[in-house]
């Protein structure tokens, strides 16, 4: 993956500022102020951590450390409508591998990536919590069951 750089403006830093200090700029706050941070963003890259960093008084490697354990914090931006594959134990047996790949084919990008044009970004994930209609496939806020690589177009139609 790429780092992408970026240059904040001051509006921008202002808003980390604000909502670091709606937390009251607590270190034990930081997962809090970095939820809310990329809300607002869409993502966290390495200029908005180190305004954190420094509002919050921790350090960049914390921060770092924090939004890339959580796989819910992501440094680089997603698409308009975000497609994750579940790669849990079910939906993997029931060829969710298969099923990936056809995305990437696709879409022409990789996991963790976005197309050029911002629409789709494709990530994994452990488990949605739907295993009898494995595998399993969110775009958006929409749950797909029993997907197999041929419907992979379909479901990709549906978002034209």
């Amino acid at each position: 993956m790429s780092s992408i750089k970026i240059k904040l403006k001051e509006k921008d830093v202002q808003q980390i500022k604000e909502i670091a200090s709606s937390f009251g700029n607590k270190p034990g706050e930081l997962i809090n102020v970095l939820h809310k941070t990329q809300g607002v963003f869409g993502y966290l890259p390495a200029e908005v951590q180190e305004v954190v960093a420094r509002e919050m008084n921790v350090s960049v490697a914390k921060v770092y450390g924090v939004v890339t354990f959580y796989s819910f914090f992501t440094m680089i931006p997603k698409g308009r409508y975000p497609i994750s594959i579940c790669t849990g134990t079910a939906c993997y047996v029931r060829g969710a591998e298969k099923v990936l790949d056809e995305f990437k084919k696709e879409l022409g990008i990789k996991v963790g990536e976005s197309t050029p044009d911002g629409k789709f970004s494709l990530t994994c994930l452990r488990c949605v919590g739907a295993c009898g209609l494995s595998p399993v496939v969110t775009v958006g806020t929409k749950t797909f069951g029993r997907v197999s690589p041929d419907k992979v177009k379909d479901i990709l139609k549906e978002f034209d």
